[in-house]
């Protein structure tokens, strides 16, 4: 489902169209309805506004020959409206769908491959590395709040993969930072996947971008939240930064 005008009757269809192979780790828009909202409503909401809780989600495991995909929440609790929605949601329930964007990687073609994430980007990291060929060489760093959140991942063999415990996500992540600038300098071709808290993202966009040369159209490496922000702070943020 989109923010735009339908015809209700067409919505599976619209959804399934937009739902094809190859786009696990692109990223659509999650809209919410409100506790108890009926889907007439909603759909009303949607055409006429005003615009519902939005919030933004990976695709991480996709089956269009049954029109399914796995998103992956961060449980907040009932405070967060995703996170609500998602500790209430039982089949048949219903959210808008806008989307999807493009993946972050179009292609492969690296010596070597840096990817680096914590929770929140855990979706796309896995994805690239699933997306890869099978003789792909590099590292992956991922920030995780505990060794529960260990995933399994059918990543290249030639992936070294470190779980790296950060059990306070308050707090800044350092472990990847340190880590990704502790590299040797890289031979060949190197592309990167990485995403994650702001903070992070800006000290990696030095290292990579700055320090070492990387062209940008080889680094893909974008905040995807800010501590002590929701996301629509973030956004704006984002916006700012952008434009200035």
């Amino acid at each position: 489902m989109d923010n735009a005008k339908y015809d209700p009757r067409h919505l599976h269809s619209r959804l399934d169209q937009n739902l094809r192979a190859g786009i696990e780790g692109a990223h659509f828009k999650l809209f919410l309805p409100d506790y108890d909202q009926s889907a007439t409503d909603f759909i009303e909401q949607l055409e006429n506004g005003p615009r519902p809780a939005v919030r933004t989600y990976t695709i991480r495991h996709l089956r269009v020959d049954r029109g399914e995909m796995d998103i992956d929440f961060v449980d907040h609790g009932d405070a967060g409206p995703a996170s609500a929605w998602a500790r209430r949601c039982d089949a048949g329930d219903f959210a808008g769908f806008a989307g999807p964007g493009p993946v972050k990687l179009k292609s492969y073609f690296a010596d070597i491959y840096i990817v680096a994430a914590d929770m929140s980007a855990l979706p796309v990291a896995t994805a690239t590395l699933e997306a890869m060929p099978r003789d792909a060489k590099g590292v992956a760093y991922f920030e995780i709040i505990s060794p529960d959140d260990k995933q399994d991942i059918a990543a290249p063999e030639g992936i070294n993969i470190h779980w790296l415990i950060h059990p306070d996500p308050h707090e800044p992540m350092i472990q990847s930072i340190e880590l990704i600038r502790a590299l040797p300098n890289l031979k060949g071709q190197v592309q990167t996947c990485i995403a994650g808290e702001s903070s992070m993202i800006k000290a990696l966009k030095e290292e990579i971008v700055n320090n070492r040369g990387l062209p940008k159209g080889n680094a893909y490496i974008s905040g995807y939240w800010k501590i002590g922000l929701v996301e629509d702070e973030h956004q704006q943020v984002k916006r700012a930064e952008a434009a200035g």
